[in-house]
């Protein structure tokens, strides 16, 4: 019999990158961490020089300047051609992948680095579609909707809000680290497929609250049905998203003619001279 999703081995994937727009961004550091299924956690890190100046935001935000990147960093096209290799491997085994957001980031931004220095696409490199991945993200926004922001800085499913939702503990210090992020992006996998499959009763309060039971849909699942579900609900998040910036943002915000693109976990590179 095969164990739950959430007890199974999975492949915690995270990165830091040089600004958040995933089709310019390049790898700064990246963390691929197996853990879980009763064997012992096995991780590897690397940390890249990009090759360009980064954005002040995000050496604010992971704390790796231009100059360390330069002096310490493997070459983009090593340290790249490593992590597709890495991850390809777990592919083939058939291990599950998962991340905060790793859908609509992390995997498009390792997509279009595999593009810029291999010269093939991340599903051409793994010789097969992506079709077993985990995103804590599109599953947080799905059985816990509507949640409200902590704070101006603190968004209501960035990673830490869902990390203290689900019990974690949190260490700012070493948060927006690619190896801490991807770590606790599994241990919030494991929380929420968890809740899923204890009895109604004995879930946590704040789950009762909600007042819907969307945790029954994680329960009994296997790892393809699962990602098959999170296609959905990524398309209706994203969906949701374009109505609300269209329409009902404020000023400065909204924008008529915002589209936000629902395909998960891969969004298909930009063509040459803009077409998508």
């Amino acid at each position: 019999m095969i164990a739950p999703w959430h007890v199974q081995r999975l492949a915690a994937l995270d990165f830091e990158s040089s600004d958040k727009d995933r089709e310019t961004a390049r790898i700064v550091t990246g963390a691929l961490a197996l853990v879980g299924g009763g064997l012992p956690t096995d991780t590897r890190t690397w940390l890249l020089n990009p090759g360009i100046p980064m954005e002040p935001g995000a050496i604010a935000v992971h704390g790796i300047t231009d100059e360390y990147a330069a002096e310490h960093g493997v070459p983009a096209e090593q340290g790249v051609g490593e992590i597709a290799k890495a991850l390809s491997e777990v592919v083939a085994g058939g291990t599950p992948i998962v991340g905060h957001n790793v859908g609509s980031y992390d995997l498009n931004l390792l997509d279009r680095e595999c593009l810029r220095h291999l010269g093939d696409s991340l599903e051409g490199i793994c010789r097969q579609p992506l079709t077993r991945v985990i995103d804590t993200m599109v599953i947080d926004r799905h059985v816990a909707p509507f949640r409200r922001r902590v704070s101006e800085s603190q968004g209501p499913y960035q990673m830490r809000t869902t990390a203290e939702t689900y019990g974690l503990d949190w260490d700012e210090e070493a948060a927006h680290g690619a190896e801490y992020d991807a770590l606790q992006s599994a241990r919030a996998a494991y929380r929420m497929g968890a809740i899923a499959h204890q009895p109604r009763a004995n879930r946590p309060q704040w789950v009762h609250r909600l007042r819907t039971q969307r945790f029954d849909a994680l329960a009994g699942v296997s790892v393809d049905d699962l990602h098959l579900m999170q296609q959905a609900w990524a398309a209706e998040q994203a969906a949701g998203l374009q109505e609300w910036l269209r329409a009902k943002a404020p000023e400065g915000k909204r924008d008529p003619d915002t589209v936000v693109d629902g395909r998960w976990p891969l969004i298909p590179a930009p063509r040459q001279g803009g077409e998508g």
